[in-house]
């Protein structure tokens, strides 16, 4: 970067030498503010004379200005994701994006390996604990051994537990027992007729509360969204899974708005980490990674606009998959028309991934004309051919970034997985380097703000910013205070990071990260953030360090649990794969998964399965 007075010039992208790029840490500077600390900051910062004053100044201590306003950027703004043409994955089954989703999710049954019901019904004492399969779901019901409506009592009683706990634990925002069990009796019905609709007849999902799902409203985790957006029908993911006869057991509750990245909700109360209840879930999709995790549903549908899905999932200890920008339609959810949020689901293992993903794919006709979809595939998982495959798989990995982490038990365990890949399977792991990690994360942040300001500016002008949680309205003060000339130099900059990763890409399959990189595997709660909430952006730099890449470039990504710290907390590794390679890094996960089988049983769950 060039050094003109008070303005810089970046390096045209061409110029680049990647052999001086030196990896700069990330130091976040912002205030760790909870309880009534946290209630008087608010009032400064929306104050007209002094608020302004404070973000002025915490946006010059963490290199904003200097990097939105005294930096020029050579190359033009790329306002979505824009991607050349890929080639072709290998070890693939094709799928009809335009066929009935159902038939979708019969094809993913052919891309799975032999299912062996003695693996699970089976077990004793001494069998190793494992989350139920959707598979295992559907041979319990055409087996007889329960119907869809015992285990929708197993569910609400679990649910409604859950809610009366101590400490609470509030897992849903909206549910109505009885359309649950009209939902699992109609299932029950179908299966009693020898007549299941699909392998997800009768399988409970979650649904996140920024996603429609009729005739339950949706409020995005605040307490008024429902009185200005009414919910007249499913979102098309939603829809999708109704139609493969999926039981939807209500709207799993979340951080307010998706703009955080702990999952804390004073409006509803925060989520606790099944593994640990004091811990967070992490955040946005806090219900849904939670529900998954808890064994109450087998799976849920999330959204990711900052790696929403992959973080609850990694602290969980359950995979989450983000899928390519335009993939998904997003047709019924809130963040519907932004440029970075994509939606995704949460499943306890890697072949529920393949299974729910097959069925609610598809892209909008809009995303079809801008983005120019590639056809969808899934990864041959049945074959020894396949198996094969990942011998000439190329993993990179920025090594400076990829050890940025605060818990040595994260970035030892991540790198086990590596070894281990290679000595199994042969993958070849390659050194890579991503320049401008910190212009990326600004971009991010401005373009998802612009996201926010765009579908909610009229709401928040008409009064209801004052009903968001504390947390949310320091995002509002941050995001109102950028300019449009600050847009377009993020859009210039999100331009150049595309650059970097798709020249990564050339020599890559695939890049692999920790997906989380936080001091404590997952954050405590403290106790005064219950009520008010709480401001920590050191954490939330921790836990977003890994996975804004794909949010902000539309990549496809996925994180896989992969092992524990010492203190017992899931770790997970991220997977980035080029776009349009849901197959590859699918395919890539299952492996990982087979290599790290063992799971810890988390300490609250609920057995749906168990015989009466």
């Amino acid at each position: 970067m060039a050094d003109m007075g008070k303005k810089k010039v970046m390096v045209p992208l061409e110029q680049i030498d990647l052999t001086t790029v030196k990896y700069e840490p990330q130091v976040v500077q912002a205030p760790h503010l909870t309880g009534n600390v946290f209630r008087f900051f608010i009032k400064l910062l929306e104050s007209p004379l002094i608020g302004p004053l404070v973000i002025s100044h915490l946006k010059k201590e963490n290199k904003m200005i200097e990097m939105l306003r005294c930096t020029e950027v050579p190359e033009p703004p790329m306002f979505v994701p824009e991607f050349p043409p890929q080639g072709p994955e290998s070890c693939v089954l094709l799928l009809e994006e335009d066929g009935k989703p159902e038939e979708r999710v019969e094809s993913a049954l052919k891309s799975l390996p032999r299912y062996d019901p003695a693996t699970c019904w089976n077990a004793d004492s001494t069998t190793p604990f494992r989350h139920w399969k959707i598979r295992d779901y559907a041979h319990a019901y055409r087996s007889k051994l329960i119907t869809p409506s015992v285990a929708a009592e197993h569910v609400i009683a679990a649910i409604e537990e859950a809610a009366k706990s101590e400490p609470h634990q509030p897992l849903l925002i909206s549910f109505d027992a009885d359309e649950v069990r009209k939902q699992a009796a109609t299932s029950t019905q179908r299966f009693e007729e020898g007549n299941p609709i699909s392998i997800l007849d009768g399988i409970f999902i979650a649904i996140k509360d920024d996603i429609d799902c009729y005739p339950y409203p949706t409020n995005g985790g605040t307490t008024w969204l429902h009185k200005v957006r009414s919910v007249k029908r499913d979102a098309v993911c939603v829809s999708r899974l109704r139609n493969c006869g999926a039981i939807l057991v209500g709207k799993a509750n979340m951080h307010e708005l998706g703009m955080g990245t702990t999952g804390n909700n004073s409006n509803y109360g925060t989520v606790r980490n099944p593994h640990a209840p004091d811990r967070y879930t992490g955040g946005s999709s806090s219900g849904p990674a939670a529900i998954v995790a808890s064994g109450i549903c087998a799976a849920a549908l999330g959204s990711d606009g900052g790696g929403s899905v992959r973080i609850p999932s990694s602290l969980c200890g359950v995979v989450g998959l983000k899928t390519t920008h335009g993939r998904t339609d997003m047709g019924g959810s809130i963040c519907d028309g932004g440029g970075v949020t994509i939606l995704g689901p949460i499943t306890s293992c890697v072949e529920d991934s393949v299974i729910v993903y097959a069925a609610i794919l598809g892209s909008s006709v809009s995303d079809r004309i801008t983005v120019r979809p590639a056809a969808p595939c899934l990864p041959d998982l049945s074959s020894h051919e396949a198996i094969g495959a990942l011998g000439s798989m190329r993993l990179g990995k920025y090594t400076a970034w990829f050890n940025d982490v605060h818990s040595t038990d994260v970035s030892d365990k991540c790198e086990d997985v590596l070894n281990l890949l290679s000595r199994t399977h042969g993958c070849e792991v390659v050194e890579i380097v991503i320049p401008e990690l910190e212009e990326m994360r600004t971009a991010h942040i401005v373009s998802i703000g612009a996201d926010f300001q765009s579908s909610l500016a009229a709401d928040i002008e008409d009064g209801k910013g004052k009903l968001l949680t504390y947390d949310s309205r320091t995002n509002v003060a941050l995001f109102q205070s950028f300019s449009a000339s600050d847009y377009i130099t993020s859009q210039r900059l999100r331009r150049r990071s595309m650059h970097h990763y798709l020249e990564a890409f050339k020599k890559v399959d695939v890049i692999v990260t920790p997906t989380t990189g936080c001091v404590m595997t997952a954050p405590v709660i403290p106790p005064s953030a219950l009520k008010y909430g709480e401001t920590n952006m050191q954490v939330t730099a921790y836990l977003m360090r890994f996975v804004i890449g794909p949010n902000l470039l539309g990549f496809p990504a996925i994180s896989v649990p992969v092992g524990y710290d010492k203190q017992g907390l899931p770790i997970g590794l991220q997977l980035i794969g080029r776009p349009w390679a849901e197959a590859t890094i699918l395919h890539l996960a299952f492996a990982i998964e087979q290599l790290f089988a063992e799971k810890k049983k988390p300490v609250l769950f609920c057995d749906v399965l168990k015989p009466n």
